[in-house]
């Protein structure tokens, strides 16, 4: 597993709803993009697996063609990404195939010709968090994430060509992660992929040109939070060797051992990890950003309503302020407040709208529920309720490396048991209290969790996700709350981690994101699914996102 920045555990920010369905979706189309000669003047999008069931509601058709558009995945032109596209004269077609064979469930063939009628075919699976795969290359099986700067030089299979691919690289300044070469045939066309350490310089594609038998060479920039490049620094590769925590043991032996917060132990791992791998990073600038997001997705819903994707919810976070207005509820305070936050982030999410995936969209309202909510009570500064957000990540990093945030691996107390969990140690930090007391409070959470199963009506990140994205928040509210008061657990943190891992291992596929058990195959919710499934309602769904 590649080293998780807190970037990958708070983030991406994108817009919703799903960040496999939809960030996922638009990286691999952002990366096929790359790979064509110009702008397609045509560009067919052919979808497997859950790709194919859901991608009205998931908003996956949109995404696709945001892609091919260079849009950034928090981009909110992506909701009207198909006029955009008719705009710039590029004929879009989605094609879902969905009793078509497949080896992983968000999978996507992206035929892109240009003008001159050459079609370049790309196929790209989405494996979750927004990162994605591409598998293939014109029927060629490569392996390129994105992660780092990328080239795909395509070349004929003769000998020296790869000397000269290298050689012109190291020329100019460029260095090689890692390289690998794909063939169709003995002596045919080739793909030589390579990951370098910074983006291929203008020159260097230049002088491997040169070559006759190479025919093109194409670059794409790898994802992440790196604003610049710089030389790998290789004390910092040693002192990862004890930043890099494997465990919640490890980190609160660090933590005690150095007298500091996990947010100060997390903010030296991440500064250790940029220079490391030489990408350095402006992490307070991040998190002023994503906290920023947070705050509008988690009020702007209270305001204005919006159209979800689905149109399963929408107007509930309205509801429960003018329920808070009229003084009608049985919960007031931190309760009232953190549950009309939370449900407000997935109105967002569910409409198109930017969120912060924390750890995953569908979870994205918990964490900024909760920290809202103390932060309307107490006078916390920038950098405090930074700190709180950074053990947030060390938490969910933990829990990513150990077990799972997916809800088609563990279910939904994978997704808003660690959401929960980031959340009530990010609590305990901001009230001052004591790393022990963070992991605590997310062992709390975890085991209030435990066994929650993930099934969304209809495959959509809109029910039941709204209300248990509330619960998740109140119930890291009262987790905190607990450990606070020192009343120590039975199981520490690690084993919880692992608990939630096994259980979630031991749920029936039905109950991990199918959409095929537990409330998704209740009589009235399939009833509403097979009318959305129709087309004419994904049309009417289409038009109201496009109008607002």
């Amino acid at each position: 597993m590649k080293l998780q920045r807190i970037a990958d555990i708070i983030g991406p920010i994108m817009v919703g709803p799903s960040s496999s369905h939809t960030a996922g979706a638009l990286r691999i189309a952002s990366m096929a993009r790359r790979l064509s000669a110009g702008t397609p003047a045509r560009v067919e999008f052919k979808l497997y697996g859950s790709f194919a069931h859901t991608y009205h509601g998931h908003g996956t058709d949109r995404a696709l063609v945001g892609g091919i558009l260079g849009m950034a995945a928090d981009d909110l032109r992506i909701r009207t990404s198909f006029e955009l596209a008719r705009e710039a004269g590029i004929d879009v077609a989605i094609t879902p195939l969905p009793d078509a064979p497949y080896d992983h469930p968000n999978t996507v063939d992206v035929l892109m010709t240009d003008a001159d009628g050459t079609t370049v075919a790309v196929r790209g699976v989405s494996i979750g968090g927004g990162a994605a795969v591409l598998t293939q290359i014109n029927g060629v099986d490569v392996y390129i994430t994105g992660e780092s700067a990328s080239v795909i030089v395509r070349h004929r299979d003769t000998v020296g060509v790869l000397a000269h691919i290298t050689q012109s690289v190291s020329l100019f300044g460029g260095n090689i992660a890692t390289l690998k070469s794909y063939r169709e045939k003995h002596g045919g066309t080739a793909y030589t992929v390579l990951e370098l350490d910074s983006m291929l310089s203008d020159v260097a594609r230049e002088a491997m040109l040169v070559h006759p038998h190479i025919l093109d060479v194409r670059a794409i920039p790898a994802d992440g939070p790196a604003e610049e490049v710089s030389e790998p620094d290789e004390d910092a590769e040693h002192e990862l060797e004890t930043l890099d925590f494997m465990t919640g043991q490890a980190l609160l032996a660090y933590c005690d051992e150095h007298a500091v917060s996990i947010a100060d132990a997390f903010r030296a791992r991440e500064d250790a990890i940029g220079r490391a791998q030489g990408k350095p990073f402006d992490l307070d600038a991040y998190l002023a950003r994503v906290f920023d997001v947070m705050k509008a997705s988690a009020t702007e819903p209270v305001e204005a309503p919006v159209k979800t994707m689905g149109g399963l919810i929408g107007g509930e976070s309205y509801a429960i302020a003018q329920l808070e207005r009229e003084g009608r509820g049985v919960a007031t305070g931190q309760m009232a407040t953190v549950t009309r936050y939370a449900m407000a982030v997935l109105e967002t999410n569910a409409a198109m709208g930017r969120i912060v995936a924390a750890p995953t969209a569908g979870s994205s309202g918990v964490l900024p529920a909760v920290l809202l909510t103390l932060a309307e009570e107490g006078a916390y500064s920038e950098e405090q309720i930074a700190d709180a957000l950074v053990c947030a990540a060390a938490v969910g990093c933990l829990i990513t490396r150990n077990a799972t945030v997916a809800g088609a691996e563990g279910g939904c107390q994978a997704e808003i048991g660690a959401a929960a969990a980031m959340a009530a140690a990010a609590a305990v930090q901001l009230a001052g209290g004591t790393p022990a007391q963070c992991l605590a409070a997310a062992s709390n959470a975890i085991a209030n969790m435990l066994g929650l199963v993930c099934d969304p009506i209809a495959g959509l990140v809109e029910v039941p996700c709204q209300k248990r994205n509330a619960s998740g928040a109140a119930c890291a509210l009262v987790s905190a709350q607990i450990a606070l008061a020192g009343i120590e657990n039975l199981v520490n943190f690690d084993e919880s981690v692992d608990a939630l891992y096994r259980v979630g291992r031991a749920l029936p596929f039905e109950l991990r994101e199918s959409a095929l058990g537990g409330l998704a195959a209740e009589p009235s919710a399939c009833k509403w699914c097979e009318s959305f499934m129709c087309a004419s309602h994904a049309d009417d769904i289409a038009s109201a996102l496009t109008t607002e």
